[in-house]
């Protein structure tokens, strides 16, 4: 690696003066705002230093190379560009300091650019009507079996307003030409990677004012490039549904001409078959072709949106309650489980939450069927217990040993849908 190294830096050997001392660059730098230099570390053999001169002192930095050269998170293609970057980052903190410690404090955020364009937009569909979730509480004296029985137990409390909120998705962005923060509409410095860009909806802000700007994403369908593997709330928000179309359309059919079918959703259809229908949604969206004249075999849709809940980078039951769900599935009284999973679901972001409930009064009414495709709600469980919850850590032997707790949480929630959502 060191001569690995060492064969970079040769590639800057005007630069690089071997390996001496931090006094003897101090020396040669001495006198000229902006030189550099290159040195090996006496301390360290095979570590390298950019020593920079800057405000008549030197500055010594740990340099890295990975195929760019680095010394925290921008890489750069040559030495002379990071030095460049640096030396306007350094001179814009050093005389703007007080300046940029106040551009957050009054930001045109609220008032100009992205907001006002999507303002009428947001309240739109902010107003629109969905299923609000129910708290409920479980009577202790009263028996849980009988439908009739748990609708008389329960006791209707106000719940909390929800709205399709969704936080932005930063990525490091390198603007060309001169571009300015819309959240506080000062300049954003640097050659490379001045700033971050919302890859869903597209707003540049500084990172500093990344951490201020609200959960108001408001997706653009120009930027989502899939239906399968996007994240669940940018693509319902993108798309202005109050659930996934696939989810919607895939369901639809199902219960059209499905759900008689032996062992439906436990039968896999061909997975050449399954990949098709999902590369026609993310190339036709919501009006790819899942009818009986394009995949005869009903197997091919339940597979398909098996597949997509599977290929969720955040799962319906979101990684951060998986915990919750577990325990609650642990709990050894009946009703405290059911009383442990319904204040989790209230818990779930609205757009996993109507998802999920969608889906579960779908299997009620797949169970219903029994008779015929033998799917009752302790099957349905095993095949979307590990398909709408997974561990956070994704580790398989945590999988393993959560099955049946998995199985038992979908099994309940498929049991008492009515009286959980």
């Amino acid at each position: 690696m060191a001569d690995f190294c060492t064969m970079m830096f040769l590639s800057n050997k005007n630069r690089f003066h071997g390996m001496i001392s931090r006094d003897y660059a101090d020396e040669l730098l001495a006198g000229t705002e902006g030189a550099y230099l290159i040195r090996e570390s006496q301390r360290q053999p095979g570590t390298y230093t950019l020593a920079l001169r800057f405000g008549h002192q030197t500055l010594n930095y740990r340099l890295f190379y990975d195929g760019k050269h680095f010394v925290g998170e921008k890489r750069f293609e040559s030495v002379h560009d990071l030095v460049t970057d640096a030396l306007i980052t350094l001179y814009i903190e050093t005389k703007a300091a007080e300046y940029i410690a106040k551009m957050t404090t009054n930001p045109i955020y609220e008032h100009l650019g992205y907001t006002s364009l999507l303002k009428d937009k947001m309240v739109h569909r902010l107003s629109r009507g969905r299923t609000e979730p129910r708290r409920v509480t479980f009577q202790r004296d009263e028996k849980i079996s009988s439908p009739l029985v748990r609708r008389s137990a329960l006791k209707d409390t106000p719940e909390k307003q929800c709205s399709y909120e969704k936080i932005h998705n930063f990525k490091v962005h390198t603007f060309r030409g001169p571009h300015w923060c819309e959240y506080c509409a000062n300049f954003m410095w640097g050659l490379i990677a001045q700033g971050v860009r919302c890859s869903d909806c597209g707003l540049n802000v500084h990172k500093q004012c990344s951490k201020l700007v609200p959960s108001d994403c408001q997706p653009d369908l120009r930027r989502i490039k899939k239906v399968f593997s996007c994240d669940l709330t940018t693509l319902v928000k993108a798309h202005n549904t109050t659930r996934p179309m696939v989810v919607d359309m895939c369901i639809r059919e199902i219960e059209l001409r499905g759900m008689k079918s032996e062992g439906l959703y436990r039968v896999s259809g061909f997975s050449e078959h399954i990949e098709d229908v999902r590369l026609a949604f993310d190339r036709d969206g919501e009006k790819a072709d899942i009818s009986a004249s394009a995949y005869a075999d009903i197997n091919i849709i339940a597979g398909a949106l098996k597949l997509y809940f599977r290929d969720l980078p955040i799962p319906v039951i979101t990684f951060d309650l998986y915990s919750k769900f577990i325990q609650a599935a642990k709990l050894p009284n009946a009703e405290s489980r059911l009383e442990a999973i319904h204040e989790g679901l209230l818990q779930l972001p609205p757009a996993h939450y109507e998802t999920l409930r969608y889906l579960m009064a779908h299997l009620k009414r797949v169970t219903m069927f029994e008779k015929y495709n033998l799917m009752n709600a302790e099957n349905l469980g095993i095949v979307f217990g590990p398909t709408l919850m997974q561990p956070p850590e994704q580790n398989a032997l945590t999988t393993l040993n959560d099955m049946r707790q998995q199985k038992l949480v979908v099994q309940l929630i498929i049991e008492h849908e009515d009286v959980l959502f």
